[in-house]
């Protein structure tokens, strides 16, 4: 019997590359956007990750016809009253510029003097074939924005996030297997696979 198909909706390299490992042992075969040019481009248009997670799961198993799985995650900075939030991956204004979004936020706290506490979010959201949502998880991942960027692992705003888990040092020093142990996307992912396992007797 052939594995499952499990279609992951984003085309965000960093995140698939960690989806992967943390979805790694699940008899899944994961497939994604870049071979699914039907989907078109999803638009994230929700003000929470919840609300974009699910838009993202609902239009690609509509396109695609299969089960699939997205994720909405991002910063969260107290100083910036919860922002970038669902902005983060577009917080600079050119969509998914790393370095350009860091540099932004870096800005907005220059002149602040108070505590820099942040937290990442994910949602995940998974749909049926239909389109229908049938399972939703949340994780968080507490921390604090760094004076500047150090380290050369991650994505987004790795370089300037410290993990209250491991003080001192950023995301982006961390090994994967360090970051994969505390990340939001983590947390999520944890809490996301017991309400999958319950739903993969449907998706053979």
């Amino acid at each position: 019997m052939s594995a499952p198909r499990l279609l992951v909706a984003t085309r965000n390299e960093g995140k698939l590359r960690e989806l992967r490992e943390l979805l790694e042992g699940t008899g899944l075969r994961l497939e994604t956007l870049a071979s699914h040019p039907e989907a078109g481009e999803i638009e994230e248009t929700g003000e929470t990750f919840d609300a974009n997670a699910r838009a993202k799961a609902r239009h690609a198993a509509l396109a695609t016809r299969l089960w699939t799985m997205a994720e909405d995650s991002g910063l969260a900075v107290d100083a910036l009253g919860g922002a970038p939030g669902v902005r983060s991956a577009r917080w600079s204004g050119v969509h998914g510029d790393d370095a350009a979004n860091t540099a932004k936020l870096l800005a907005d706290l220059a002149e602040y003097t108070g505590a820099r506490g942040a937290r990442y979010v994910c949602a995940i959201a998974l749909a049926r074939p239909d389109g229908e949502i049938v399972a939703t998880a949340h994780g968080e991942c507490a921390g604090a924005i760094a004076a500047a960027p150090r380290g050369q692992r991650g994505f987004g705003y790795d370089p300037i996030f410290v993990p209250a888990q491991v003080p001192g040092r950023t995301m982006a020093e961390l090994e994967p297997h360090e970051k994969n142990a505390i990340s939001h996307r983590a947390q999520a992912l944890r809490a996301f696979l017991p309400l999958l396992k319950t739903q993969l007797a449907q998706m053979r």
